[in-house]
């Protein structure tokens, strides 16, 4: 079976081919080839061991080698986990030490991935079965546990990172009625995690959450005679949010002046005008163009691309960032046009590869770790620590951008962390994922068939008297936080320095965020459904300070500070071991340093 799979993946990429010839002192804290047999073999041979055929050499403009070794320590590969997964156990971190961080990513780049659309269409159907219905709890059941105990975390993390992107969130009505849709637009981000940019933004233009969400799904061509004209939302944010941004960029990401000084902008309302042209025409794939939902009599419309209605797309030329669409030229060729000039437009790769950079290393990446990662996007190579290469040569491979933005020398090297400009705030979601992980949740029989939403672990998790942020559930299109957000008032602000996660930091989540951990650590009787496990952390529980240092490395990468380690050595030394209720004794006093350690700056903050 893997064998095929193996040359149906080759095959698609022929087919894509010939189709596309702060300071953080406040914190503390992806046809020339088809020449020869031998190339085509290698190809494929390179798609079944999961790895992209090397290049003789690196494409010129291609980013720097990493000057890393390939295999880290343990407190190293503890921090990398810390970045690229929802959270290193002591397994992941022998693991990592054991194979190094090249076969880590092959690995992490080949593992496999579950469909969502069939998940939910086999939970609805088991519901259906007792006379119930399904909620969008059914789509946050399946991500919590994808992200907690799936083996494909780099995967995971990546499709997080895009979905905080790309934003689509049920709290939408339409989004949460159609979660067969939804489901579909997860597995398109998981398709696509490592993927190509070019290949991802088509998809996301395609999709009918994004088309509700974002309000062209039924996007009609302009009538002056009604005074009728097409829906302008997806034309600004595709530009704003999705590829180009507001103003223009050097390859470093830092923005283009005018001769004044001035910033320049990459579009105006003229450019959006034009834009929103392009994306009329567009509803569901059930050969009915104008419905709210897609119709019952053709299932397959809610977890199929948007279909194409040619009688409801603009015929009129269309004019945006310079380029011109000229009357009359059909829907799926003008939306081709646009997104080619979205996608090679200087800015993409630089400001793609900043946010990708805040999502999973630092808040305010360098100019030159920009300008590094950006060279993957435009190069497609990445040279790995071990001399192998990652990267397809095209344009937008995002295999060789995430192996970028975590190999640099400025994500590894060990000047990062002591830089007072490195490192950001953890997000909710990260730091909970990341215990639910070392407590071993796995082993619970809430995430082997009962379900976490079904049990009430975590119903709700976005509103801030919980923990203020929950996957697909963004309270608008600019997600959780902004990645330009600069909290007035703190240090890093001061400094001028963003801090994105510091937007949902306030004195009501921060307490909330403690609240809600200390009932899952401890237990409280309102969540008995489950049990962690804790099967590492228990057999330490005896030594105090044999217990502090393993959270100190699974948890925090070895940052704790000596006055931070001290006070859970003495806190958990506090706690009564007595024989006759020694089961008891070990979880309360793992219980007590797993409590200081969440709550600690050194675990609230990544660097």
């Amino acid at each position: 079976m893997q064998d095929f799979r193996c040359v149906g993946a080759v095959m698609r990429v022929f087919d894509r081919r010939a189709d596309g010839e702060q300071a953080m002192i406040a914190f503390a804290a992806p046809s020339a080839f088809l020449r020869s047999v031998a190339a085509a073999a290698a190809l494929l041979l390179a798609a079944c061991a999961g790895e992209e055929a090397p290049p003789a050499e690196a494409p010129s403009g291609a980013p720097p080698a990493p000057l890393v070794a390939d295999i880290p320590s343990a407190p190293d590969a503890s921090r990398f986990l810390m970045q690229a997964t929802f959270g290193p156990t002591q397994r992941d971190i022998d693991e990592l030490v054991r194979i190094g961080y090249s076969a880590w990513l092959r690995r992490q780049f080949s593992a496999a991935s579950e469909s969502n659309v069939s998940e939910l269409r086999q939970i609805q159907a088991d519901y259906a079965a007792r006379g119930e219905t399904v909620g969008p709890e059914a789509l946050a059941d399946i991500t919590w546990r994808d992200m907690i105990v799936g083996d494909d975390q780099l995967r995971q993390r990546m499709v997080f990172a895009l979905s905080q992107i790309f934003v689509v969130s049920y709290e939408n009505s339409d989004v949460a009625e159609t979660l067969a849709s939804a489901a579909f637009y997860m597995d398109m981000l998981e398709e696509n995690a490592f993927g190509n940019y070019r290949e991802l933004i088509e998809d996301v233009t395609y999709s009918p959450s994004m088309a509700q969400f974002l309000t062209y799904l039924n996007n009609r061509k302009e009538d002056p005679a009604q005074n009728r004209v097409p829906d302008e939302n997806y034309a600004r944010e595709i530009m704003q949010l999705f590829t180009i941004g507001l103003v223009e960029l050097n390859p470093d990401g830092t923005p283009r002046v005018d001769g004044s000084g001035a910033q320049i902008e990459t579009y105006d309302n003229d450019d959006i005008t034009g834009l929103a042209k392009v994306f009329t025409g567009l509803s569901w794939a059930d050969g009915d163009f104008g419905g709210r939902f897609p119709d019952p009599a053709v299932p397959t419309a809610a977890y199929s691309p948007l279909g194409v209605f040619e009688a409801e797309h603009s015929t009129s030329e269309k004019t945006f960032l310079g380029v011109t669409v000229p009357a009359n030229t059909p829907a799926a060729q003008s939306i081709d046009t646009a997104l080619d000039t979205l996608f090679n437009h200087r800015n993409t790769a630089p400001f793609f590869a900043r946010q990708l950079i805040q999502r999973f290393v630092t808040s305010n990446p360098s100019p030159q770790y920009v300008r590094n990662v950006a060279a993957a996007f435009e190069t497609g190579f990445f040279r790995l620590p071990d001399g192998s290469t990652i990267g397809s040569l095209r344009r937008g491979d995002m295999r060789a951008v995430i192996a970028a933005v975590l190999l640099d020398n400025e994500a590894r090297l060990p000047a990062g962390p002591q830089n007072p400009n490195f490192g950001k705030v953890r997000e909710p979601v990260i730091r909970f994922t990341h215990w639910a992980r070392v407590a071993d949740l796995n082993s619970a029989s809430v995430l082997d068939g009962g379900g976490l939403e079904g049990q009430g672990v975590l119903t709700e998790t976005a509103p801030p008297t919980r923990l203020a942020q929950q996957a697909y559930r963004s309270p608008s299109v600019f997600n959780f936080f902004r990645p330009g957000y600069v909290a007035a008032g703190s240090q890093t602000g001061e400094t001028g320095l963003v801090a994105p996660e510091l937007q949902i930091v306030t004195t009501a989540t921060v307490t909330a965020y403690a609240n809600f951990m200390m009932d899952r650590i401890e237990e409280s009787d309102a969540l008995q459904t489950y049990r962690p496990a804790y099967t590492r952390e228990l057999a330490l529980a005896d030594n105090p300070a044999a217990l502090v240092d393993h959270l100190n490395l699974v948890m925090t990468a070895g940052a704790m500070q000596p006055s931070t380690r001290d006070a859970i050595i003495a806190a958990v030394s506090g706690v009564p071991f007595r024989a006759a209720s020694e089961e008891q004794d070990r979880r309360r006093r793992v219980n007590a340093a797993m409590l200081m350690t969440v709550l600690s700056p050194e675990y609230y903050t990544q660097r």
